[in-house]
């Protein structure tokens, strides 16, 4: 396969082109006929016939057999060839990884989460990651050949045209991508990874026919996701949803970005995590106040979430209040953009109603009634796999789709 067709895409041959669009087709809409193929990319029967022929041949298409119809000639359905190509996605945490691999039709074939990695921005934390998957890339029952991209995902400012990082890793005058592909072995591109959420929320979560969609990522940052139109927003230089950098506060709080006042530094999982510990100190009870002391073995945003969970009250009332700070923040968003749905994901939304809730409320008081009434909030189908399985499927559609 990439002898062939990814050899055709890159010379940007007009066959080429064409077999590009009939399997971002059934990337997002699974098996059809040749009849919806024709009208959905507006091309002649037998055109698309012989198309379809050909890629049958070429191994990326299968005919899954006669569609049952309730009278006339029975038409074939065809779909994308499980076997033909394989993808991983790559997704960093603060202190795991998640590594997956998907077959051509988008399932999950082998996924291994919380492997044990230390997030830093160092050249040897960034050898560290390519032994991972390195290492990932040896285990695997698949063929390795027909691994065709990988995508990892990054925090920060990450350019996924050119395969820039400004955020992390950015050791280099190259693309971080080209980079990582010298390292690894196999074709590399990069992308956000509040981006990748998003999209592993739309093709495989909880959006159901939703166009227009914000994803807001809960975790130890915070950032958002924006699909327009059912296309994924990145803005000029892929640095769109910077969402945790908005001035809102006047307060004194260093934010990562160099800045104060950020949205993030009273509003993600760092801003709980600071808090709690500010308020242990002051006396204040809770199930992890012994934890909170302990400098050898610092306290994690899981375990604020399990203490959540567990209704320790101390750990509800912060994750309530930022819920509240969120949701007024969102509400602007609500106003700007209209979204069909409003996703809430990253790490925080593990905690379910106790953030979504406030959240709610805040969009109730604060966005405009006749706007906010076209907007569903719902909180992550995927939860803690919503990033992965977008890393899995972004590896997949960037080599088609982009």
């Amino acid at each position: 396969m990439r002898q062939q067709l990814l050899k055709e895409i890159e010379l940007g041959s007009k066959s080429a082109l064409v077999k590009k669009r009939i399997i971002t087709h059934y990337i997002y809409n699974g098996s059809s006929t040749i009849t919806d193929l024709s009208k959905e990319l507006d091309l002649s029967i037998p055109t698309v016939t012989k198309f379809i022929s050909e890629m049958c041949e070429d191994g990326y298409i299968n005919d899954y057999g006669k569609l049952e119809t309730s009278g006339g000639r029975h038409p074939s359905l065809y779909g994308l060839n499980p076997e033909s190509g394989y993808f991983i996605g790559v997704d960093i945490k603060k202190f795991a990884v998640n590594i997956g691999l998907i077959n051509f039709k988008g399932d999950m074939m082998e996924l291994k989460m919380n492997i044990p990695y230390k997030f830093e921005n160092t050249p040897e934390a960034m050898e560290e990651l390519c032994r991972l998957i390195s290492s990932f890339i040896k285990k695997t029952k698949v063929n390795t050949e027909k691994i065709l991209n990988i995508n990892i995902n990054i925090s920060g400012r990450v350019n996924p045209e050119s395969g820039y990082s400004f955020s992390q890793f950015n050791f280099s005058e190259r693309p971080l991508a080209e980079v990582l592909t010298d390292k690894i072995g196999c074709q590399v591109c990069i992308d956000n990874d509040t981006r990748a959420m998003t999209y592993g929320e739309y093709l495989q979560g909880c959006v159901k026919g939703e166009k227009n969609i914000i994803f807001v990522n809960i975790s130890w940052g915070l950032g958002i996701g924006i699909i327009i139109d059912g296309k994924i927003y990145t803005g000029k230089s892929g640095f769109s949803g910077e969402f945790g950098h908005i001035n809102v506060f006047d307060n004194e709080i260093l934010c990562h970005c160099g800045k104060k006042g950020c949205l993030e530094t009273e509003a993600s999982g760092s801003a709980i995590y600071r808090i709690l510990q500010e308020r242990i100190k002051k006396g204040e009870c809770s199930i992890l106040s012994g934890r909170a002391n302990n400098q050898e073995l610092p306290l994690t945003l899981d375990e604020i979430i399990s203490a959540v969970n567990k209704e320790d009250l101390l750990c509800i009332e912060i994750v309530e209040e930022i819920g509240q700070k969120l949701g007024k923040q969102i509400a602007g968003l609500i106003n700007i953009f209209n979204p069909e749905l409003v996703i809430i994901g990253g790490t925080l939304s593990l905690t379910d109603d106790y953030i979504a809730q406030p959240i709610k409320t805040a969009i109730r008081k604060y966005s405009l009634n006749l706007v906010n009434q076209d907007s569903v909030i719902t909180v992550s189908k995927l939860k803690d796999r919503a990033g992965i399985v977008g890393a899995c499927m972004l590896a997949r559609s960037r080599m088609f789709e982009y």
